[in-house]
């Protein structure tokens, strides 16, 4: 039997009451912000006829979930971290401010603390033996479109097991393997040397994959690389490019991927190609140019505050 009470006068004054709205003290937005979720669950309640065994069966995920610290997996893979970037994206429009650079989702895996390089770095410390050489570089420009020197490019990605360092269940990685920040030279350009990444998928035994199955869908992510990228006087850009040919691509379970973040990679095999990167062998080159965007009105209106790792 299903019954309809949300509307009713007593369960409207008993939200009012659960979310603090009747007491002086406490935090009004944060009253504010509960009593819209718990108003909608409770609709939802209503709407659909959860019953008891279902809602305590979600009480329990959610506990698995945060013992498993996967909520920072399963946002991404439910589309919140791209709906945030859809109304990132429509403020911009609306304030007429153009990304020459798309944005994407960072991520749960960044580590605060990389050690940085002027220039170029070496990203990788040479034990993936599985690893194929990569060379990325490019050139970061500010919003006037002119080359920024002493840009801070933050970069990290997974090694060929999908795995990274400080998340590696492995224990084969060593600190701030494949993470790196490098400071931009004085025509702007930044280079590094790594290994192609490979994508991840989520734990095949976890919360995050469990649900996913729930709703007929994979949990993996094509090979990508992260960025975030900053300089005075700009806003500090969030974004990742996804490695070309990778057949998930355009299946990303995260919805990170965007229309210019997937540039070409392109086989370097030729001995002057090699000798001039001072390597012994071919390698896999990407050329991706970075431009940011200005501060607006003197603030980084964008700016995400949320908990991340350091070490």
């Amino acid at each position: 039997m299903s019954v309809s009470i949300f509307n009713t006068k007593e369960v409207q004054e008993f939200l009012n009451l659960a979310s603090g709205l009747t007491q002086s003290a406490g935090n009004d937005r944060t009253k504010a912000i509960v009593h819209r979720l718990l108003s909608d669950l409770f609709k939802a309640i209503d709407d659909l006829n959860i019953t008891s065994d279902e809602y305590w069966a979600g009480v329990a995920y959610v506990n698995q979930l945060g013992a498993r610290s996967e909520a920072g997996l399963l946002s991404p893979g439910l589309g919140l971290d791209r709906f945030l970037d859809m109304r990132m994206d429509a403020e911009d429009e609306a304030l007429g401010i153009a990304n020459p650079t798309p944005r994407t989702i960072e991520g749960p895996l960044y580590v605060a603390g990389a050690p940085e390089a002027n220039g170029f770095a070496r990203l990788d410390d040479g034990k993936d033996t599985a690893g194929h050489t990569l060379i990325m570089h490019g050139t970061v420009r500010g919003a006037d479109g002119k080359p920024l020197p002493n840009a801070k490019v933050e970069v990290w990605h997974a090694n060929t097991k999908g795995f990274y360092s400080h998340f590696d269940p492995t224990g084969e990685q060593q600190a701030f393997n494949m993470r790196r920040t490098i400071i931009t030279d004085a025509q702007g350009g930044y280079k590094f040397q790594s290994i192609v990444p490979v994508g991840y998928g989520c734990p095949p035994d976890g919360p995050t994959q469990a649900l996913l199955n729930q709703l007929g869908r994979h949990g993996n992510r094509p090979a990508h690389i992260h960025f975030f990228v900053s300089a005075p006087g700009h806003r500090k850009l969030t974004t990742q490019i996804n490695i070309d040919g990778d057949p998930l691509v355009n299946d990303d379970f995260a919805y990170a991927t965007r229309d210019g973040l997937v540039p070409p990679l392109v086989e370097r095999t030729d001995d002057a190609s090699i000798k001039a990167n001072g390597l012994n062998g071919p390698f896999a080159e990407i050329t991706f140019d970075i431009t940011l965007s200005a501060l607006v009105n003197g603030v980084d209106n964008q700016l995400v505050d949320r908990p991340r790792l350091a070490a």
